[in-house]
This record gives structure tokens, C-alpha cells and sequence, in this order.
């Protein structure tokens, strides 16, 4: 729940540039929260859904863990926490609230989270529930400091906002060596459900990387940097339209308009319609559709005349014609 409070919060209102407020409202409303205000979520995940680069959400996930203070992130669980969740969503109990809770806390990984997010609830037996499993907490670590004489991995800052950064040893060590034993398993032994889910993990790869495609080409051939809406406006042209390469017409439509200097997503939705109206839905029928109109205006061009008529060739100039002697 977003209250109109959030506009009067000092932390927003003076501290918050424009893309801040942006992605806080994404972190806020976006379809992988929970009950529980703990949720897993990619930062490849985040780029897609709001139109930026990877690069700008490891700076705004770093700005609000580091300066704002309002989220924390576990870059092994993919697991995201909202600080105020609690005191802003968590008001009310019963049954059928407080079991959905339960439910929820059994799937977080990463238990130092839930004590995270248990600090700013009000309402005693929310906040009563969330503890039962920080404890939990605790008990694993100690487990685990006994069956390791190493010390557990802390993360650093650089590594911490890294996706790519190799797994380690951490308190959930086992539970996700489990889930490792349990891909290798699937790898060997592979079913036909797995095709589909395949599938769709290269379709959602490639549209990741089509996204980017079209971000950098904006942000590099000066659209406009900052701004996001009409970034959002022009990648809706990848889901929303009938062309059959999205990626590649919406980037023909962009060279155009740096051809011609006119750098607007007015001008390059225009040219889209165009073509769309016009069935150009491959960029192979839009350059035919090109050449053919050049060719037929090259025909249709006017022919040069030289100024008077023609002389017949057999005549011959008499001054004196007509003349009496």
C-alpha cells in the first residue's frame, strides 16, 4: 500500500531525486512483493521492467541500502527487503492474515532479513511472529560454526552489489547446495516440462538484451539521458506491436531520426505508425518499400525541354522574303 503520506515524507520529498521516487514506488508496487515486505527479485529483473540499464540499477540498489538506509539486498538469494514495510502494511491480524505471514516467513532465505524488516512493525503479534523466526537465525549460525571451523563469508560492498559474483559459503550453505544437488539431478535426468521453462528463459534473456540494445542506443545518441518516460513509451513498441523484429525496426526508426537531427520519441512513434499501417513489418519490407518509392519518384521527375520549337530540318532563312523590289 502506498499512502499519499509518502509525498510528505522528509526522505522523499528533500532527499529523493526524481529517479529515486521512481524506483522506490518499483520497489514498492512491483508484481514480486509480498505480504511480508521481503521478496525475490533479480537485478536483471528490475532493468527490464523499468527501461534501465544494469549498470543504473546496481546504483540506485547501492544508493538506497547505503544513503537512504531503506532496503537491503541479498545478492545470493535474490531476496530484496523494504525497511518500512511493516510500519506502513502491517496493521492488521487474524487468522487468515497472520497464516498467509507464516507462510510467506518459511520461504525467505535469508532470516536476517525478516529481523530487518520486523524493527518497524507496530503491531505486537506481527512483530511477535517475525521474531519466532529470527531466532531461527541464530540456531542456524550456530550450527554452522560448529560444522565449519572457517568464519562465515561477509559480503563486501563491491561483491555485494554483484550479481555475477560466485556463490559462497553463508549461513544457508546447506539449503542451497540441496537446490544445487537438485539442478544437477534435473540435468541429468531431463523432462519434457523443462523444455518450455527453457523456453521461456531464452525468450526472457532476449528480450533483456533487446531492452538494453535500445537503452544504450538512446542514451549514446542523445534522446535524452534522464529521460526514463518516454524510454518506457518506445520499449512498449517490443511487447505492443505487430512487427515481426521489433528490436530491429524500432532502431531503424531511431537511425532516421538522427539522420534527419530529430532526436524526439514523437517523431520516432510516427514512423513506427507508418509502417505499421503501411503491413512494413520486417525491416527487409521497409527498405523495399524505400527503394521502390525512390525508383518510382525517379521516373515520375520532369524531363528537361529546351526553351522554343523545334526548326524543321530542311528549311532555310531568306532575309529578303516578302520584300518588293
Amino acid at each position: 500500500m502506498v499512502r499519499v503520506d509518502f509525498w510528505k515524507n522528509p526522505i522523499v520529498s528533500e532527499e529523493m531525486t526524481p529517479e529515486d521516487k521512481y524506483f522506490y514506488l518499483y520497489l514498492l508496487t512491483n508484481p514480486n512483493t509480498t505480504q511480508i515486505g521481503i521478496y525475490q527479485i533479480t537485478k536483471k529483473q528490475m532493468a527490464f521492467d523499468l527501461g534501465y540499464s544494469i549498470e543504473s540499477v546496481h546504483a540506485l540498489m547501492e544508493r538506497f541500502t547505503m544513503h537512504h538506509k531503506l532496503i537491503r539486498y541479498n545478492p545470493e538469494t535474490r531476496e530484496l527487503a523494504i525497511k518500512n514495510w511493516g510500519k506502513d502494511n502491517l496493521h492488521k491480524g487474524g487468522k487468515p492474515v497472520m497464516d498467509c505471514i507464516y507462510s510467506e516467513l518459511k520461504e525467505v532465505e535469508d532470516p536476517s532479513l525478516i529481523r530487518y524488516v520486523a524493527e518497524a512493525i507496530q503491531k505486537g503479534e506481527i512483530r511477535s511472529l517475525f521474531e519466532s523466526f529470527c531466532g531461527q537465525e541464530e540456531s542456524d549460525l550456530e550450527k554452522d560454526m560448529e560444522t565449519h571451523d572457517e568464519k562465515p563469508y561477509i559480503a563486501s560492498e563491491t561483491e555485494l552489489f554483484d550479481e555475477s559474483f560466485p556463490y559462497r559459503y553463508t549461513t544457508r550453505g546447506q539449503k542451497e547446495n540441496k537446490k544445487e544437488k537438485q539442478q544437477q539431478q534435473q540435468a541429468m535426468h531431463p523432462k519434457e516440462e523443462n523444455h518450455s521453462y527453457i523456453e521461456k528463459t531464452l525468450e526472457s534473456n532476449q528480450k533483456i538484451e533487446d531492452v538494453k540494445e535500445i537503452v544504450e542506443f538512446w542514451d549514446s545518441n542523445g534522446f535524452g539521458f534522464t529521460n526514463v518516460n518516454a524510454k518506457q513509451q518506445l520499449l512498449s513498441w517490443l511487447d505492443d506491436s505487430s512487427f515481426l523484429q521489433p528490436k530491429k525496426v524500432i532502431l531503424k526508426a531511431m537511425n532516421i531520426a538522427c539522420a534527419t537531427n530529430k532526436r524526439r520519441l514523437n517523431y520516432i512513434v510516427g514512423i513506427l505508425k507508418n509502417w505499421e499501417n503501411e503491413s512494413l513489418l520486417t525491416v527487409d519490407e521497409i527498405e523495399d518499400h524505400e527503394n521502390q518509392k525512390a525508383e518510382l519518384k525517379s521516373k515520375k521527375s520532369p524531363e528537361t525541354y529546351s526553351s522554343g520549337r523545334a526548326v524543321p530540318g530542311g528549311f532555310e532563312l531568306d532575309l529578303t522574303a516578302g520584300e518588293e523590289e
